[in-house]
């Protein structure tokens, strides 16, 4: 790429120009995403800012580097080259996703800036090159409000505000039921409310939007969240994230697209069936960001070909990862793009089986099923299931996101559930929908209670990981969080009374129930079998 302060790697952007690089320097994200890549996955065209680029911006007090904007730039014209279009042009606009990856997986920690490029003057060529008025001002109003929040550092409420006087207008529930006329609407009372509140307009110069995406994500590292998670999992600060600039595809593109998140196994199990959530006609962040309510079973909302597809890719990857896989994906018009892979997060008992059924498969030794089972506690294999379930009423039920049971007081405010826990308290984490902001509350909580949200979520998969119980898609639930009380349907339940949540049937009930504990005998003994 020429004389450079630091690297740029190129990924699917043709075989002579295919970066490769250290894990360290690009990220796990950025990483897998070049070794799909070369496996013949379908991935957008990227180009990455390793780790240096970040260690660079500290070392600068939070300024890229001289040259940034010339190097940023050149890369583009190599996303240019591979899709036909150009970033800034008014008539074929290129517009990217601006996505975090640290070389350690730290799942919704990090910032991801969406629709980058789109501006006054792009917005006529994105209609004329899709002809899909509602996906170009959908996609506008999405990046105002990204930015805004992550780039700019502005509160969400006034745009959730205006989202809110939009639906009215519409007599309509959610965004979808908006045509574009009222998204148009919204997008340009948005655009005034970011003026507001900055002091001046929302950039429309596209390379400015990108450097300012590029310089949050590197910011989002030394963000709250994301310095507890480090703190809490042993990541040495001094790793810093990459930067990946991807051609965007877009899932809110209309009836024959949409937006997922798929694990080869069930992660709270770890059985061998596909685990997806799928949002029709909407963008990754919808799933991932736990405040979409999905609950219906995603393969009826897949169009056949795509279900047949992820199947295929599903045991491509854990072939060659060797390892069961959490993957992002979208949708574009009936076309399939894979927009990242990872070593899934998984129960304790999930990864006890998915140890033991790789090597059955042949896809790992016996040998090495035995050293990922050992780094497995050996009580945080044990699950627990409810003795008497079935003479009880539920209050509710929702969508299971984990297994097992848990019990404790029930509280609606993430400062409130750490006050309780140090005082010794089990506490039940009841939120409107799974945020990986509560990090610090969900780490002290023994499990979570949300009124929407994904089983794929970032949070949904951060709780599995810390092997807490997790139902998400409470429909019956509402919350008064400045009362602190909640209702079941027309049962109010005051903060600190005792909840029961069970995760193996996403029922949850008052009070203290009798559990049962169950030890996963035949897999350990399936373990011990293995050949090496």
């Amino acid at each position: 790429m020429g004389a450079t302060s630091e690297a740029i790697y190129l990924i699917g952007c043709g075989p002579e120009r295919q970066g490769a690089g250290a894990v360290g320097e690009l990220g796990f994200k950025a990483y897998n995403l070049a070794r799909m890549a070369r496996l013949g996955v379908p991935v957008p065209a990227a180009f990455v800012l390793g780790t240096s680029w970040c260690r660079s911006f500290y070392e600068r007090a939070g300024e890229l580097p001289p040259g940034a904007r010339e190097q940023l730039l050149a890369a583009l014209h190599h996303l240019e080259a591979a899709s036909g279009l150009s970033f800034a042009s008014p008539r074929r606009p290129l517009l990217v996703s601006v996505r975090s990856g640290a070389p350690v997986s730290m799942p919704g920690m990090l910032e991801t800036v969406l629709d980058v490029g789109l501006c006054d003057s792009t917005v006529s060529g994105l209609l004329r090159l899709t002809g899909n008025p509602r996906l170009v001002w959908d996609s506008y109003r999405r990046l105002i409000e990204n930015y805004a929040e992550i780039v700019a550092g502005q509160e969400r409420a006034a745009f959730a505000e205006a989202t809110q006087g939009a639906l009215a207008a519409a007599a309509a529930t959610s965004l979808k039921e908006l045509d574009f006329r009222a998204l148009r609407a919204l997008a340009y009372r948005e655009l005034e409310i970011y003026r507001a509140a900055a002091g001046h307009p929302f950039p429309q110069s596209p390379i400015e939007q990108l450097e300012g995406a590029v310089a949050a994500v590197f910011r989002s590292w030394d963000a709250a969240k994301a310095r507890f998670y480090r703190d809490a999992h042993g990541i040495d600060a001094s790793l810093g994230t990459a930067v990946t600039v991807q051609r965007m595809v877009f899932g809110n593109a209309g009836g024959t697209s949409g937006a997922g998140v798929g694990f080869t196994r069930n992660p709270a199990t770890g059985r061998a069936e596909l685990y997806l959530d799928y949002a029709p006609n909407a963008q990754g962040e919808d799933v991932v960001s736990g405040r979409t309510e999905l609950d219906e079973p995603a393969l009826d909302r897949l169009p056949e070909h795509i279900a047949e597809e992820l199947a295929e890719l599903s045991i491509l990857l854990e072939r060659d990862f060797g390892d069961a896989q959490e993957f992002e994906f979208t949708v574009q018009n009936g076309e399939l793009f894979v927009l990242q892979t990872r070593d899934a997060k998984r129960t304790p008992l999930a990864a006890l089986r998915i140890a033991v059924e790789l090597a059955e498969a042949g896809i790992i030794t016996g040998t090495q099923a035995r050293a990922r089972a050992a780094e497995l506690a050996p009580d945080r294999l044990d699950t627990f299931e409810l003795a008497a379930a079935a003479s009880t009423e539920p209050l509710a039920t929702g969508i299971p996101a984990s297994v097992g049971v848990a019990t404790g007081a029930a509280v609606c405010d993430a400062n409130r559930a750490i006050e309780r826990s140090q005082a010794g308290d089990a506490v039940i984490l009841v939120r409107e929908d799974v945020s990986t902001s509560d990090i610090a509350a969900l780490e002290v909580s023994a499990g979570l209670l949300a009124c929407r949200g994904a089983r794929t979520a970032h949070a949904a998969v951060v709780a599995r990981q810390l092997g807490k119980v997790c139902i998400i898609g409470c429909k019956e639930l509402s919350i008064d969080a400045d009362k602190g009380a909640m209702r079941f349907g027309s049962r109010r339940i005051a903060e600190g009374e005792l909840l029961t949540l069970d995760a193996d049937t996403g029922r949850v009930y008052q009070g203290v129930l009798a559990v049962a504990r169950r030890r996963p005998e035949e897999l350990l003994a399936k373990l011990a079998s293995l050949p090496a």
